[in-house]
């Protein structure tokens, strides 16, 4: 197969390969099974779409074949019951141009394989990898774990949902407490990764991104009443005002400080600030994407970066650090600090309050000792952080921005 070809499947199967799943899964009421068939599916177009070219809805085209192998597999089993029955009267007359999802599908999608009956890592990874699409390399990264650990889990997770017969559909409102968190954490890790992509050679992935806010807000409809689910909205909308910016010719990514703030969507932050006002309106205290919103919400008010309340945005991350314990969240506070207080201060937050351990491997920590570095006049050690980033990060256009950076010290 060419790499235009390949690219071209990949890019269909990042676009529809969530709706597909679903769609599979409310057929067979098996979200592991569901993502079988649909991976099926999707080596049968990596095999026939070069030679035959891509359908005019490859959408419908994919979640055809995955339905068909799934009653494959039932007239193997000899469960040619009326379910059948009725499946195959309506592959029958089905055609590509009737793919209309349902749309709250992908949403049911989430709430199963957020089933509390999978730990809440298993929620995330699966939710990740059928929902978002990603692969279990990019989630190993988000987990700062092994690719086979990663995938042994998400097996696993699987195989748990099978066993315990989870059905496919959005809980009853009694059950939500139990399942929330889960589901905002795999809405804000698909965003994540939209917003800053992993690998390839995109800084941003707006499908993704689109589709997490998307499910974001059908949540917040569903729960008014819980605050994060404001929250996160308010998250998302703040950060996804930026796209415009954060871009250049080409793609090459465009950093805070360089950004062109006229290019932000006004209308989104309004929108943002909206959501996080009615999140602190319900007045039971920010959590933890409440608190990132108003980080958010302090650049999305400053005219410039030296507008910025960088002492308030310091605060803000000390109090989301011990919420979360996480040391990216103690590394994004080492660099508010870098702005209110110097690039000392804040090289020594990374290296004495910083979790190194837990960020091995990651090109984080090198990029931000290198960035504090330079700018203490330390050039040589400064070059060799940035280098040593560039060769961790799967992302090509974040590795072109580490090594011009290493370049001109």
């Amino acid at each position: 197969m060419t790499d235009d070809a390949r690219r071209t499947v990949e890019a269909v199967w990042r676009i529809e390969g969530a709706r597909v799943v679903a769609t599979v899964a409310r057929m067979v009421g098996d979200v592991g099974l569901a993502e079988d068939l649909a991976q099926d599916a999707l080596a049968d177009a990596l095999a026939q779409w070069p030679e035959s070219g891509v359908p005019r809805n490859a959408g419908a085209w994919l979640t055809a074949v995955a339905k068909r192998r799934a009653v494959d597999g039932w007239r193997r089993r000899e469960r040619l019951d009326e379910r059948y029955r009725a499946i195959g009267r309506d592959l029958e007359v089905a055609a590509e141009d009737e793919w209309e999802p349902i749309e709250d599908d992908v949403l049911k999608l989430v709430f199963a394989a957020c089933h509390p009956v999978l730990a809440r890592e298993a929620q995330v990874a699966l939710t990740l990898r059928v929902v978002g699409g990603l692969t279990s390399e990019e989630i190993a990264r988000m987990f700062l774990v092994s690719v086979p650990t990663m995938q042994q889990r998400i097996v696993r997770a699987k195989k748990t949902l099978t066993a315990a017969r989870v059905p496919f559909a959005v809980p009853e409102p009694s059950e939500w407490a139990e399942r929330l968190a889960g589901v905002f954490a795999v809405v804000y890790l698909v965003f994540t990764e939209g917003y800053a992509a992993t690998s390839g050679d995109r800084w941003i992935r707006a499908d993704l991104a689109a589709e997490a806010l998307r499910l974001g807000r059908m949540v917040a409809a569903l729960a008014p009443r819980e605050p994060e689910a404001h929250g996160l909205v308010a998250l998302m909308e703040l950060q996804a005002s930026r796209f415009a910016a954060r871009t250049g010719p080409g793609g090459s990514p465009v950093l805070l400080a360089d950004q062109d703030r006229a290019r932000w969507d006004r209308g989104q932050i309004t929108r943002g600030l909206a959501a996080l006002a009615r999140a602190d309106a319900l007045g039971r205290g920010r959590g933890p994407y409440a608190l990132q919103a108003a980080i958010a919400a302090c650049h999305a008010k400053a005219g410039s970066v030296a507008e910025t309340d960088w002492e308030q945005i310091t605060t803000l991350y000390a109090a989301l650090e011990q919420i979360t314990r996480n040391p990216v969240v103690t590394l994004n506070r080492a660099v508010a600090v870098s702005m209110a207080a110097g690039p000392e201060a804040a090289l020594r937050v990374v290296d004495e309050e910083v979790d190194a351990e837990r960020l091995r491997g990651g090109y984080l920590l090198p990029s931000v000792r290198g960035e504090l570095l330079a700018r203490l006049g330390r050039r040589a050690e400064a070059r060799e952080e940035l280098l040593r980033a560039a060769e961790l990060t799967r992302n090509e256009r974040q590795r072109e921005v580490l090594l011009d950076k290493a370049a001109a010290l």
